[in-house]
């Protein structure tokens, strides 16, 4: 399994190097320019950008091009991908690193942006959202009560993320595999936030009241 894994990351590093080769006839940092890189991500995250669960990989479709930018230069820089224990965020980070610049981190971003954001369809179940309500009054000074985001907080938009990937990095959160990282001050912000939802049902609940608010 590692082996095909590393085979299919050469593969698609590589195809990303030949991709910006092709961008000439495209302004550098542009969303048009970003539709050509983003085919290299199209294996993982699909071409509509809706992921794939099997892959650990969650649906980007309309997250704000600020919050791609800032999680694709921490993979880039190790704030993120690196734990030994995060493997899709392993996957995820050879790949960011293959973008050539910040011009390219730009114009991924921007066509992400683009992309149609959609609620994705619950796939947990066991959560209570009356009390995921109560949960969710402390995420709301950087989140937003509709789940909307913040961008002054780097707050990112959460009712377009797919429950399977919340609930994940709610763990990561939790057990420091994601927010320890050197540099990393967001993710440290966000890591006691998590651990305010004391066990998994905690957790279910207040994923059920952010599956509840509106895209």
């Amino acid at each position: 399994m590692l082996r095909i894994q590393s085979l299919l990351l050469m593969v698609l590093s590589v195809s990303l190097l030949v991709l910006t080769g092709c961008m000439e006839k495209h302004p550098a940092g542009s969303k048009e320019a970003g539709e050509v890189l983003f085919a290299a991500c199209v294996p993982c995250h699909a071409a509509d950008g809706s992921g794939k669960a099997h892959l650990g990989a969650p649906r980007i479709a309309g997250l704000q091009d600020w919050y791609v930018k800032e999680q694709l230069h921490k993979f880039r820089d190790g704030r993120r991908g690196a734990h030994p224990d995060d493997a899709p965020g392993l996957r995820m980070r050879p790949m960011a690193r293959a973008l050539s610049g910040p011009q390219d981190v730009d114009a991924v971003a921007a066509y992400v942006a683009t992309l149609p954001k959609a609620k994705p369809a619950a796939t947990l179940t066991g959560g209570d959202p009356a009390k995921g309500a109560a949960a969710y009054t402390v995420c709301v000074a950087c989140h937003g009560a509709a789940g909307e985001g913040n961008e002054l907080l780097g707050s990112p938009s959460l009712t377009g993320a797919n429950d399977w990937y919340l609930k994940t990095q709610l763990h990561n959160f939790r057990s420091r595999i994601r927010g320890a990282a050197d540099g990393d001050i967001r993710g440290a912000q966000m890591a006691p936030m998590a651990m305010t939802l004391a066990d998994d049902q905690a957790i279910l609940d207040v994923l059920a009241h952010i599956q509840s608010l509106g895209n």
